[in-house]
């Protein structure tokens, strides 16, 4: 998980728990567009598979599914998702059929150079620090947006003092906060107080139940944090720091070209398109599929 850029807010029904905490596990108006399924293979990606994954006929592909609308857990706790439904589509471009394993964020990246996982998608931002362990196969821009108390005045540019609630692991957390932090304290400023949490629906109940005053996420998660918020929070500020999400690939592994032909075929013919439109997100579509964006953008 984790990147950025501004996207259409979803139209999906406000759930709130008795205890009046968001449940953004499965999004009542958020459905799979069924897309992936019309997809058929195509044979230039097939032949730049590795040989032990196209033996096997299948993509073992790991997700958290903690981060919706991008990929999260449906009510049979299947793994869904514009995220997940590119991902089905690019198994089926290489003819695979996929298998997902659930982890954590943090654990993804150690399955994939472990051996268990042959790529991860889960909203990764495509980061040089990242890029010393996977490569990365580029196919969405995004932004980090804030959101705050409805009613409140938060500025994500002047935070000193502020209690900011974070999913942990995410770029927003590793990278964006501690940065405004540093800034803070050598200003001689009350420092940020960030909270981290296992999943975003953790970190955005925090706010609507008061214990932080905002939360950082990538735009497109934060935009549905808001739908899902029965008009408790609002965003503070616009996107910022565009950055690409990559699926992750095992270092220098021929799959990286295979993934990347096979997503750029869904560009080409349309299909990749067409999942972006159905969930809404099309603002941070990109025409052209690339590797390793950080390094060589």
């Amino acid at each position: 998980m984790r990147a950025r850029y501004i996207v259409p807010a979803f139209a999906a029904a406000a759930v709130l728990l008795l205890t009046g905490c968001v449940d953004n596990s499965t999004p009542a108006a958020t459905t799979p567009s069924g897309e992936a399924s019309t997809i058929e293979a195509d044979a230039a990606a097939v032949a730049l598979l590795p040989e032990d994954i196209k033996s096997a006929g299948v993509l073992v592909i790991g997700t958290d599914a903690a981060y919706p609308p991008n990929e999260f857990k449906d009510e049979s706790g299947e793994p869904i998702g514009w995220g997940i439904e590119l991902a089905d589509g690019i198994a089926a471009k290489l003819g695979l059929t996929t298998k997902y394993q659930i982890a954590s964020f943090d654990n993804i990246i150690p399955s994939i150079t472990g051996g268990t996982v042959d790529i991860g998608e889960s909203s990764f931002t495509d980061n040089l620090e990242r890029e010393k362990q996977v490569d990365f196969v580029n196919y969405y821009n995004a932004g980090i947006l804030w959101a705050s108390p409805v009613g409140s005045t938060v500025d994500p540019d002047n935070a000193c003092g502020l209690t900011v609630a974070v999913q942990s692991n995410t770029v927003e957390d590793t990278d964006e906060l501690p940065a405004k932090n540093a800034a803070c304290v050598a200003a001689g400023k009350e420092p940020i107080d960030v909270l981290p949490y296992g999943s975003q629906d953790e970190a955005t109940n925090a706010v609507v139940l008061g214990k932080a005053d905002a939360l950082s996420a990538d735009s497109p998660v934060t935009l549905y944090a808001i739908s899902k918020a029965d008009g408790k929070l609002q965003p503070a500020g616009e996107s910022f720091d565009t950055a690409p999400y990559g699926i992750t690939v095992d270092k220098g592994s021929d799959l990286t070209a295979a993934v990347q032909a096979a997503l750029q075929s869904m560009v080409d013919d349309g299909s990749y398109g067409k999942i972006l439109d159905a969930w809404g997100v099309t603002d941070g579509g990109i025409e052209t599929i690339t590797i390793n964006a950080a390094s060589n953008g």
